[in-house]
């Protein structure tokens, strides 16, 4: 897979490059330290897939989002992963609020962690969306829940598949954890998708959609809502 790489940290950088190209899956055909470095970068090479990080010169603020949006506007086969120091949630409402095909956000500490940041990469680059697992739990934290939220019309066990999915986790990969069969989890999944008003649109990730969802809403601590497993 054709890689570009936009970080300012020169060692993060080429940590990074060195990291993928060792695996012998990544070729990095650029190394960037901004974001107009790298928006050139991707024009001229046409990568399948980008990693950035959220903060880059100049103003280090969300430039790298601002770049990830102008990358799948313009090329919406290339896939973008962001990555960030901490887990912040106007960061993941900012990257997903115009769609969520296409993109990632993980924390930096990924990068170590070469399993997971290859299947990023294969996910964007196949439309597909990643949310970190911390970022999750983090978001899951920092919500109450309003009496008229879309969650409240969600069964327990609906809720307990849902908080799964925010975790990254495939349907088979849902099943095996709540002991149900993998049909019963797409069940629970469509029926999760229609109360929650999600269509089935081309530029909708729809599973993606229903964990921001969740993250707007979940209550603090783990979801206790009434009423038996269904």
């Amino acid at each position: 897979m054709r890689v570009v790489i936009a970080e300012d940290h020169y060692l993060v950088r080429e940590g990074t490059r060195r990291l993928l190209e060792d695996t012998g899956d990544i070729s990095v055909v650029s190394a960037v330290g901004d974001a107009a470095e790298l928006l050139d970068a991707v024009e001229e090479l046409r990568p399948e897939a980008v990693i950035a990080d959220i903060r880059m010169p100049p103003g280090h603020h969300t430039e790298g989002i601002t770049a990830a949006h102008a990358i799948r506007a313009g090329h919406p086969g290339i896939g973008v992963v962001m990555l960030s120091q901490h887990a912040d949630e106007n960061y993941a409402f900012d990257l997903f609020r115009r769609g969520t095909d296409g993109l990632a956000y993980l924390l930096k500490e990924r990068i170590g962690e070469l399993d997971e940041l290859l299947r990023a990469l294969r996910e964007v680059a196949a439309g597909r969306s990643v949310v970190d697992p911390r970022i999750v739990e983090v978001l899951m934290g920092s919500h109450t829940r309003a009496a008229d939220a879309p969650l409240a019309c969600l069964t327990r066990r609906e809720l307990d598949v849902l908080r799964h999915m925010a975790e990254g986790k495939t349907n088979r990969a849902i099943a095996a954890e709540l002991v149900l069969s993998e049909s019963t989890i797409e069940k629970h999944v469509n029926s999760t998708f229609a109360k929650l008003g999600l269509a089935e649109e081309p530029q909708l990730h729809r599973r993606v959609s229903a964990v921001l969802a969740y993250l707007r809403h979940a209550p603090r601590g783990p979801a206790t809502p009434a009423g038996p497993p269904r």
